[in-house]
């Protein structure tokens, strides 16, 4: 619109009436918005600003870009943050899914030369007891072929472990099972007996776990396992882990 135009615009506005002006202006600037087809001014390097008490689109648009460029940094914190805590989470809950529970296969009895026992040993020296028959092993800690059980996180822990032995009559319980961790002695059952021909025994323990400290059962030499091997029992799982 030109200068002369809006000149007689402004001129027909004083002698209408106030409403009729208004709403006649109001018209005329809608119409050309409407047919105006060239660039907008509207840009973030000219924004002049010239009306002190009015806001458009060039006035605000330095704010909203700072407004914009503030709040894709928030955005992209909060999405590192809930990452790693998702990260974090799913870490102690899979620290959490550690439990075992195994037994001993039948079939490790042997018979004993020169009678009629079946037994596990004796031997001459100390030997883990292969507890293969696992039943539970949540997060795999628990290796069959060895009998060995290595934590996977740091925490505390509580195992079991159910020992029995039957002999004819006449025969004799003679048996000693460690609980080992490390190489050491944490807990252990005995029974040396002439008068009862099956007995059996459980210890529970509970006890401080590093990554990667190891767990098994161990009978000591000279001592055996007779009759009923799947009733020895050896069980663990964490109570919790450190987080920290």
């Amino acid at each position: 619109m030109g200068v002369l135009p809006l000149v007689l615009l402004l001129g027909s506005l004083f002698l209408c009436g106030r409403v009729q002006a208004l709403s006649s202006a109001m018209d005329v600037l809608k119409q050309d918005a409407l047919q105006w087809d060239g660039s907008a001014t509207c840009s973030k390097w000219d924004c002049d600003c010239p009306f002190s008490r009015q806001r458009g689109c060039c006035c605000a648009a330095s704010e909203m870009y700072q407004v914009e460029e503030e709040s894709f940094k928030r955005i992209k914190s909060l999405w590192e943050k809930t990452t790693s805590l998702s990260s974090r989470v799913n870490a102690l809950s899979d620290g959490f899914k550690v439990s075992f529970k195994a037994t001993m296969d039948p079939n490790m009895a042997a018979l004993i030369p020169g009678s009629t026992e079946r037994c596990f040993g004796p031997f001459n020296t100390n030997v883990p007891i292969p507890l293969s028959k696992v039943t539970l092993n949540s997060g795999n800690g628990y290796n069959p072929s060895l009998g060995v059980f290595t934590a996977s996180c740091p925490g505390v822990y509580m195992f079991s472990f159910t020992t029995f032995s039957s002999v004819p009559e006449g025969g004799r319980l003679y048996h000693k099972v460690q609980l080992m961790k490390n190489g050491k002695v944490g807990a252990g059952v005995w029974e040396n007996n002439r008068e009862d021909a099956e007995d059996s025994a459980t210890q529970v323990v509970v006890m401080e776990m590093q990554r990667g400290d190891q767990v098994y059962l161990e009978l000591l030499s000279g001592r055996k396992l007779c009759t009923n091997m799947d009733y020895n029992i050896f069980t663990g799982h964490i109570v919790y882990p450190y987080t920290e």
